[in-house]
């Protein structure tokens, strides 16, 4: 079985200062640009430290969401495919990603119906699960799972909680065989298999971790769900990650990982 968490490579996208008008569900303060460059910053610096090769593409003032690298695009060893983001402000994002993939990859295939974003997309070592959202859609997931197939790789459509933005807003791999989920994900029957840790009372929004290789990065605000991957003897970095999480955004959406 092949690890979910064996990446060598990522690429991300340089914040340009648009990204203060980023998109949010709900209210709040706007990030401080200065500072949110500097949380991206340390995010690639970690990256590299953990043993990957990291590269930054151009920052992209018109599109202020251009930096969520993950949300346009899935890349695997096999291959890269293109995304269909159920945002329409984002949409023009895929054209500025597809030539740095296709230098990259050996194969790169494109949806061409419906919608899917990154966020709502959980790789697991033995398959993928596709979560339906306000930002993916069926037809999006259904051609999604046909583009996956051709690259060696099975998916599972699931639905994600009315409360959950995206499907990994409220659930990550802590490691090969455990799922960090938010209470209302805790049922979710494609975790089958799986073992679920519900994050602690009042850290819903730990629930966005990352693992990289061998080490798992987490918001540096989420002391209890810390406390929980040091008990369990998992190695972790904790992240500064307040600007980015004002513009609804976590530790998965800032890559993309292969």
């Amino acid at each position: 079985m092949v690890s979910p968490f064996a990446f060598s490579h990522a690429l991300c996208r340089a914040p340009a200062p648009s990204a203060v008008n980023g998109i949010r569900a709900g209210g709040g303060p706007d990030p401080d640009f200065d500072t949110l460059a500097a949380e991206h910053a340390a995010y690639v610096a970690t990256l590299r430290e953990l043993g990957l090769s990291v590269e930054v593409l151009p920052a992209l003032d018109d599109y202020p969401d251009a930096l969520f690298t993950e949300d346009v695009a899935l890349t695997f060893p096999e291959g890269a495919i293109l995304l269909r983001p159920g945002a329409s402000s984002r949409a023009g994002e895929v054209a500025h990603i597809r030539e740095a993939l296709a230098a990259r990859h050996p194969v790169l295939l494109e949806m061409t119906v419906g919608h899917v974003e990154g966020g709502d997309v959980l790789r697991l070592a033995d398959r993928v699960i596709i979560g339906l959202s306000d930002r993916t859609d069926r037809a999006g997931a259904t051609e999604l799972a046909g583009l996956l197939e051709r690259i060696g790789h099975r998916a599972e459509i699931a639905e994600t909680p009315a409360s959950v933005l995206h499907f990994k807003t409220g659930c990550s791999l802590i490691d090969a065989g455990t799922v960090l989920a938010v209470p209302a994900m805790r049922d979710c029957p494609e975790f089958a298999g799986l073992e679920v840790v519900l994050t602690p009372l009042g850290e819903e929004g730990a629930a966005n971790i990352l693992r990289v290789r061998d080490t798992v990065l987490i918001g540096e605000r989420w002391l209890a769900t810390q406390a929980l991957l040091a008990a369990r003897g998992v190695p972790f970095r904790a992240m500064a990650t307040e600007h980015i999480a004002r513009i609804d955004a976590g530790l998965s959406c800032m890559s993309l990982r292969w």
